[in-house]
């Protein structure tokens, strides 16, 4: 269980209880060294400076999605962060001085917990079915909903700009 920070709200009801409208799949599940949360790095920048390497490894009828795959140079990983708490609609993360609404952050913390990371290919065994990462910043186990692509032509957007927070100067 998670204990609520200083100035965060719950939703009056969890959606981790509310009735399924969407019927997903889990392709495969994403190794890596994180098996607690306290030690896991909190964006792909810190997973990346650890020098630590993961992979995913999808389930044998989803392998024949990876043809065409090879010599992609990064994708982009959608997974399910089903240990994270569904209720808060506003957050305050340990690094902010303001509590903020979940969708200006980054957190796992969501009504769907969607994880999207975005990592370099490293390599790729389609028979095997494993996609080896430069980096990942969730835990050993972590169920993989989708994989992607990940195209600078047209995902990159250089003048992009995070949200303004009330606590920014």
């Amino acid at each position: 269980m998670f204990e609520p920070r200083e100035g965060e709200i719950a939703l009056g009801e969890d959606p981790a209880a509310m009735a399924a409208d969407a019927k997903l799949v889990f392709i495969g599940r994403i190794c890596s060294p994180w098996k607690t949360r306290e030690e896991c790095p909190k964006n792909m920048v810190a997973a990346r400076a650890s020098g630590q390497h993961a992979s995913i490894e999808i389930e044998p009828q989803y392998r024949p999605g990876l043809d065409g795959l090879a010599g992609t140079s990064h994708v982009v990983v959608l997974s399910w962060l089903g240990s994270a708490p569904r209720n808060l609609i506003i957050q305050k993360p340990r690094h902010a001085t303001q509590p903020k609404g979940v969708f200006a952050l980054r957190s796992p913390a969501r009504p769907n917990p969607v994880g999207l990371h975005v990592a370099r290919l490293v390599a790729l065994d389609v028979e095997a079915g494993v996609l080896s990462l430069d980096a990942i910043d969730t835990l050993d186990g972590t169920p993989v909903i989708d994989l992607k692509p990940y195209f600078a032509s047209i995902d990159s957007f250089p003048d992009a700009t995070p949200p303004r927070h009330r606590d920014a100067p």
